[in-house]
């Protein structure tokens, strides 16, 4: 399997860490319970602890499709594939408009793919990754030629699972569950790849269940379908609680051990793509391996674009001439689940 091209369509509207920082001051004066304006100054000081300085939200007017079908025909034009070629097509992430159908079939609808096999992919910040993952597998089988891959990771509208809700912060307590909605940004991509002969790709996985409870989105009534835990819906039903800083601890072992199983070496990498939940963790994480002079960054101008991370820091990197035809790339990601993944391939 090759990987043809990559696009990501960015939203217009860019929010800075001031920005994040007034709205939740607009959004909690009347109810809050302690010093804001001291829990301001700590959210403050750890957006830089992160990396964090932008992020991209939509503007007045921007929709998720229109966005999602300017990456499409952009990543089909890069690739010369006709949309008629298309016979896979894979919606994967977070962001979405429906339950049901799969969001693949409105997708493929509206980008004009004509009739392609349809269907989607959840697993979180994981979802592109295994997504491509599972494409590669179909075409090994010889049953799909050409998959897009798309997503639309856009969750800060009015109303939605982050804004406002989690902008009218309670009490300076709430801020282990809350922050990592603060570094958040959206963005939509779309990933063309072709079965054709080339280097075969490598994917390494490991899965850590017990840790599930550390980030969720919950639906009504969730509580039927799992054991209980008191992380769960910790800021409400239907909204997002991410427990990021127990997250990056915990996940630290298992992150090394399933980079390791790829057993690349890193003198013949040209590229490291990571999930975009902290610059300074992952550019830690990198230097550990070797690969600190290779990481390619999108998170302090785009935010945590969820799944939508490493296709955005490929298309990024790709287009400044960081990775070209040939050359080794490697990707690394850390996701609720809890899951942990590293892949590596020859672009």
């Amino acid at each position: 399997m090759r990987l043809r091209s990559v696009a990501a369509g960015l939203p217009s509207r860019t929010v800075s860490n001031a920005d994040i920082l007034d709205l939740i001051a607009e959004h909690s004066s009347g109810g809050f319970e302690g010093d804001l304006d001291e829990t301001l100054r700590t959210i403050d000081s750890l957006l830089r602890y992160t990396g964090s300085a932008e992020r991209r939200w939509l503007a007045a007017g921007e929709r998720p499709i229109d966005l999602l079908r300017t990456a499409t025909h952009k990543a089909l034009d890069r690739a010369e594939v006709h949309a008629s070629e298309v016979d896979l097509l894979i919606y994967t992430g977070i962001g979405r408009g429906f339950i049901e159908p799969g969001g693949a079939y409105h997708c493929a609808a509206a980008l004009g793919l004509g009739e392609p096999d349809c269907f989607d992919i959840i697993d979180a910040c994981m979802s592109w990754t295994r997504a491509v993952q599972v494409a590669e597998s179909l075409m090994r089988s010889g049953r799909y030629h050409t998959a897009v891959i798309v997503n639309a990771e856009f969750s800060l509208r009015m109303g939605g699972m982050v804004f406002p809700h989690l902008f009218t912060l309670p009490r300076p307590e709430a801020l282990a569950s809350i922050f990592p909605a603060y570094t958040l940004g959206e963005a939509a991509t779309a990933t063309v790849l072709s079965a054709e002969d080339n280097d075969p790709w490598d994917f390494r996985f490991v899965s850590r269940p017990d840790l599930a409870p550390l980030c969720n989105v919950t639906l009504p009534g969730f509580e039927g379908f799992c054991d209980p835990s008191d992380k769960l819906a910790a800021n409400g039903v239907g909204y997002f609680s991410s427990f990021g800083a127990e997250m990056h601890e915990v996940g630290l072992v298992e992150a090394l051990g399933v980079y390791r199983g790829l057993e690349v070496d890193p003198e013949k990498v040209s590229a490291l793509f990571t999930h975009a939940s902290s610059k300074r963790h992952w550019q830690m994480m990198a230097d550990s391996v070797g690969l600190g002079e290779v990481i390619h960054h999108v998170f302090p101008a785009t935010g945590n674009l969820v799944s939508a991370s490493v296709p955005t820091a490929m298309a990024s990197a790709i287009e400044a001439g960081a990775l070209r035809r040939g050359e080794r790339a490697v990707g690394w990601v850390g996701s609720a689940g809890m899951s942990f993944g590293a892949f590596s391939f020859v672009y």
